[in-house]
């Protein structure tokens, strides 16, 4: 049967956000002038998320009312549609993922010193909220205790448990039960951001190895060094795999998000479920697998971008998604390793050099972490090269030796220093 289907009201942006994508070409220029922004890398940026548990029973489900009651006027309005949504202290927004996991997303920063300051300050204000309500904030990359349950009654997310349940668990268990750390860094001048891009990528399978932090899952051991990212692997391969680093990142990406299948449709009314293996330009183009859609607007492009779950996902500036959340304030060390890295491009030819052997390992480094003698080497290279380059950030001298001296014990934990 044809069904018609109403398009949801257009997001801000006015003229701009509802105006009709006409062909895949104009598709494809937008997505490269809005997802690849380039200029000196001046701002950095990291999103922590966390899962929640009750304090007296890590087991426990959380209850929506418990959890509101307990973030009070910094509740997201995914949870209640008539909070005021108040920024945390020092300015991060704070929202939740599906299963109830909190995230911090710290306003960019033009130093790791200010950026530090910020997270800490409201990280240290939201732990203390949630103590005062009975809950624990966990620093695991996956939920350790529970199985997961979704929390948040959105058309997003509901359409998404449904799309993802066919493939398997890994769907339910991302949205649900997994918690990372994602650091975002400016893309960098046109002349260096192809090298650059290539070294964000080349870095995640022995950082992901190295801050691996998810192995045990509703209380079992998965005998995964990252059972998170294994998890988002396994949701939809069309969203989630690493593209090629070399060639032309910028059409290549456009080229992809006009190819990935629709994860949702946003409507006013109904059901947000997508027509199955619809891409983005075949809705361009007319083709709707039996239904009636309305025609895609430039607003329908930007939220297709969001459904995206790749290693380093591109939103003018690179937001790399493969770390795993760190225990207590160790959120820094790979924060700081990583901009560390990417600072100069002397450090970034070498970076390259250095990661090409397991550039591509992205699942066994989510299998086997730091246990593979392979991935081992290539990390305590890496180690190296950003322990020795944070000499060049503005953190103070005790903070980059408590970095180094983390790092490298992560590095070298199969030799018996941990």
């Amino acid at each position: 049967m044809m069904t018609a289907v109403r398009p949801v009201s257009p997001a801000p942006g006015g003229a701009v956000a509802a105006k009709v994508v006409s062909d895949r070409a104009e598709g494809e220029a937008y997505v490269a002038s809005v997802c690849f922004k380039h200029g000196p890398p001046r701002l950095l940026g990291v999103e922590l998320e966390f899962t929640v548990h009750y304090a007296d029973d890590l087991r426990r489900p959380l209850e929506a009312d418990h959890l509101a009651r307990a973030l009070g006027p910094h509740t997201p309005r995914t949870l209640r549609p008539d909070s005021p949504a108040v920024p945390l202290p020092a300015g991060s927004p704070l929202t939740l993922e599906p299963g109830g996991q909190v995230e911090i997303s710290a306003l960019p920063q033009a130093s790791l010193r200010e950026l530090a300051a910020v997270v800490s300050a409201d990280l240290a204000h939201l732990s203390d909220l949630l103590a005062r309500h009975g809950f624990v904030l966990r620093d695991d990359g996956i939920d350790a205790h529970r199985v997961p349950v979704r929390l948040l009654d959105t058309p997003r997310y509901a359409a998404m448990e449904r799309r993802f349940a066919p493939m398997g668990t890994g769907g339910i268990t991302m949205m649900c039960s997994t918690a990372g750390l994602q650091v975002c860094v400016d893309a960098g001048e046109p002349d260096t951001f192809a090298a650059r891009w290539a070294a964000v990528h080349a870095l995640g399978p022995p950082l992901l190895a190295l801050f691996a932090n998810s192995r045990w899952h509703a209380g079992r051991d998965t005998g995964l060094a990252s059972a998170r990212w294994l998890a988002v692997m396994e949701t939809e391969r069309c969203r989630t795999f690493a593209g090629p680093s070399g060639g032309d990142p910028v059409a290549s990406w456009a080229e992809r998000i006009m190819d990935t299948p629709l994860m949702v449709v946003r409507r006013d009314e109904g059901p947000w479920d997508a027509p199955e293996d619809l891409t983005f330009a075949e809705w361009v183009a007319g083709r709707h697998a039996g239904q009636v859609l309305h025609r895609p607007a430039l607003a329908d492009l930007d939220y297709h971008l969001t459904t995206m779950f790749t290693p380093v996902r591109p939103h003018g500036y690179l937001e790399v998604r493969y770390l795993d959340a760190q225990p207590g304030q160790r959120w820094l060390h790979p924060v700081a390793l990583l901009s560390a890295l990417l600072d100069q491009p002397s450090t970034v030819d070498k970076v390259l050099e250095v990661c090409a052997p397991v550039a591509d390992e992205w699942e066994l480094a989510a299998r086997a972490g730091v246990a593979d003698p392979r991935l081992a080497a290539v990390a305590r290279e890496v180690a190296d090269l950003g322990c020795a380059a944070l000499s060049g950030t503005d953190l103070t001298e005790e903070t980059v030796n408590e970095i180094s001296e983390g790092v490298q014990r992560l590095a070298h934990a199969g030799e018996g220093m941990r």
